[in-house]
Order: C-alpha cells, then structure tokens, then sequence
C-alpha cells in the first residue's frame, strides 16, 4: 500500500514537541528580545537630557525618540518574513548583531541632532526583534501552550523598563557611553550565543519556508484576518506604547508630580503590563480566546472611563488614587489583551506565516502607540484637560472589544470552532 501523504504544514510542528527543549528555546528568545527591546530604547530616558544639552526644540526631541521606534515597527514586517524563510537561529543573530552598530555610533558620535537622528534610525533594527521570536516560540510549542508561552515571550518588552531604570544612572556615574557599552557588550553575546544554542523546531528544516520572502509579507498585507489581528494589536499594544511615553506627563501636568516620581510610577505601570502579558496568553489557552480578548478591551475601556472621571483634569479634587487604581487597571488589561492577541495570531494563522502575520500585526502595535500621545497633546493644549482623550480611549477600546466578538467568525468557523 501507498503510504497516505502528509501536508507540509500537518509536519511543521510536532503534536509534542520535548518539553525540555520548547522551555530553553523560549528562554532564550526572551531574554534576546529583552536586550534589543532594551537597545531599541536607549534614546528615551536621556530625551530630556540631550534636548538641554544640544538644544533641541519639542518637534525635534520627538523626533529624537521616534525614529527607532517607527523604523522598528515597521521593520517588523520584512523581518517577520525572513524568520519565516531563514529561520530564527539566522534573524536572531542578525538582529542582535546589527543592533550592535548604531549602539556603539551613539555611544561615542551621538553629539548632534543630525548623529541622533542617523543613530536612531538604524537603532530601530533592535525592536524588530520581536518578528523574530514571535514564529519561533510558536512553532516551538503545542497549540494548547501557545497562548501562554507567547504571553512569556512578550514578557521580553520590560527591556524598555531595564532602560527607563538604568541608562540615566550609568549615563551619570560611568559617563554617556556607559549604557551602549553594556547593550553593545550583552547583544554581541546574545549574538553568539543565539547562533550555537537556538535550534529551529522538530519537523521545520533550519532554513524555513522557501519563495519570494517580499512577496510573501505584500500578500500579507492583504489578508483580512491579518488586518483584523492588527488593529486590535495597535489598540492594545499601541496603548501601552503610548501611555509608557507619554505617562510621565500626564502625571505631572495632571497631579504636579515631580519628574522622579512621575517616571517610578510610569515603571510601574510599564511592569504592570509586562507581568500582564502572559495572562492573556494563559486565559486564552483555558477559554474561548475572542471572548478573552473582548472582555480585556472592554475592561480596559471602562478602566479609561475612571481615569477620565478621576483624573482628566481634576487633580484638586484628590482624587489621585482612584487615578493610580484606573491607569494600573488599564496597564494589566492592555498587558493581557496584547497577549491574547498572539494567543488569536496563533490559532488563526498557519504556522508557516506566522513570521510574515506576526510582522504586520507588531508594527501596527508600534505605530498605534504614536497617536494617543499626539492627540493627549493637542487636546490638553486646546483645554486644559486629559477627559476627552481618555473618553478617547475608552470609546476605541470598547469598540475593540465589541468587534472581537463579532470579527472572527468566519476564520473561526473555518476551523470548526
């Protein structure tokens, strides 16, 4: 007899991979997305500093800080593709190591807007990072796992907290070099130890899918489940990004804070979120994953509509710990919900496209982080108050959870579930 044949993505990823291995793989591509998340957010904590120093206007200490995080954002969606067709061993390597370069041209060049600017674009290779581990730690785990290995994974974006905590403190006692000499000295490591310890999943060859990788993430691009997958990322991990920016002047225009404290509870809500992330991923693998996403979006908006009440512009009411309780609820729903997200990506998406999905859903995250920021600024401007930004808020992240409901019914119906 013939011996029935098999789908290529039927062998892609075993029913059981080792445990053991799932787990080390996992780790390691943590805490290689940590570092570059890390690198990748070297310029932030020092905007202030270098805007005194250089004497940079508002619009170019902006720029300052958002070229690495557009170009990395949308890096993602090349580099998702290629970790489909080259694999993670290759694309982690190159990543870690490329992001060497515009660390160590910072460290000792970055004396002008013109080296800042230069720098930050190619800095930006560092937060494509996450194209890259999200395919891998996927193909690496069963489906019932998924969710909640992803949501470990994400937990790598507190790289971004490891900056806001150390890169002043180094930069003051060590001298402005110190912080990119220790990045450029831990992604060299990351580099190569990426290369002999990474091994791509049992079933999937280490060179990955074959074809036109470019091709591939365009037709991405038109994929409706893709699309879907990506604005309820840009709401939920465009939140996070935003508020981790703009928080700390939110608190202190809002509440009077000094810049001390108003840059400790931003780490806290920063943590918040992290610790969040692989909670989605695990309520995902235990629940019906859209009814997970929908009630997150929905609790983050109603969380948004208690900062509005308590504190879109009412500091003189003391109201400031209901305030504290609001943004801390909406940093673990925005946590969650962008894990769930994945936790979505990986159920929906065959596992041969995860990397080129994955690219398109990160950088709307990203770039969805920039919005918020803009408009908090233009409407504080105009009034004097944050309500109708966190009405805003609250407006789009109910109308996300709403959609999540309703969304995802032919995919999921496609699989019989």
């Amino acid at each position: 007899m013939n011996e029935p044949r098999v789908s290529p993505a039927a062998t892609a990823v075993p029913a059981e991979p080792d445990p053991g291995a799932a787990r080390r793989m996992l780790v390691l591509a943590t805490i290689g997305f940590a570092i570059c998340f890390w690198a990748w957010a070297l310029l932030s904590p020092l905007a202030v500093t270098l805007r005194e120093e250089l004497g940079l206007t508002s619009l170019e200490q902006s720029l300052v800080v958002a070229t690495p995080v557009i170009v990395g954002s949308l890096g993602r969606i090349p580099v998702g593709a290629l970790t489909d067709k080259l694999g993670a061993r290759v694309m982690f390597s190159a990543v870690a190591a490329l992001t060497i370069i515009p660390v160590l041209f910072l460290a000792f060049f970055g004396n002008s807007l013109a080296s800042l600017l230069i720098g930050g674009f190619f800095l930006g290779i560092g937060g494509t990072a996450f194209a890259v581990g999200v395919p891998f730690v996927n193909a690496w785990h069963p489906p019932a796992k998924r969710g909640a290995a992803l949501g470990i994974f994400g937990m790598g974006t507190g790289g971004t907290a490891i900056a806001a905590f150390t890169t002043l403190q180094l930069s003051d006692n060590f001298g402005r070099p110190a912080p990119f000499v220790l990045v450029a000295v831990l992604l060299a490591i990351y580099a190569v130890a990426a290369w002999f310890l990474l091994r791509p999943p049992p079933g999937r060859p280490s060179g990955g899918a074959g074809g036109n990788w470019l091709m591939g993430a365009v037709r991405t691009l038109a994929q409706p489940v893709a699309l879907k997958l990506a604005v309820l990322y840009a709401i939920s991990f465009g939140g996070f990004v935003a508020f981790s920016v703009y928080l700390p002047t939110y608190l202190v225009n809002n509440f009077d804070a000094d810049v001390g404290a108003a840059s400790l509870r931003t780490a806290g809500f920063v943590v918040v979120s992290v610790l969040a992330r692989p909670v989605g991923g695990m309520l995902c693998d235990r629940y019906p994953k859209t009814k997970v996403l929908s009630g997150l979006l929905l609790a983050t908006g109603l969380f948004a509509l208690m900062a509005a009440v308590v504190g879109g512009g009412t500091a003189s009411l003391g109201l400031e710990p209901f305030g504290t309780i609001a943004f801390l609820g909406m940093a673990a729903g925005l946590g969650a919900a962008a894990g769930a997200v994945f936790a979505l990506v990986a159920a929906l998406v065959e596992p041969s496209r995860v990397g080129a999905v994955t690219g398109v859903v990160g950088a709307a995250g990203g770039l969805g982080g920039f919005v918020p920021p803009l408009l908090m600024g233009v409407i504080y401007d105009a009034y004097g108050s944050y309500t109708a930004g966190l009405l805003a808020l609250a407006v789009v992240a109910v109308l996300g959870g709403l959609y999540t409901i309703v969304g995802f019914r032919k995919e999921l119906a496609s699989q019989g579930t």
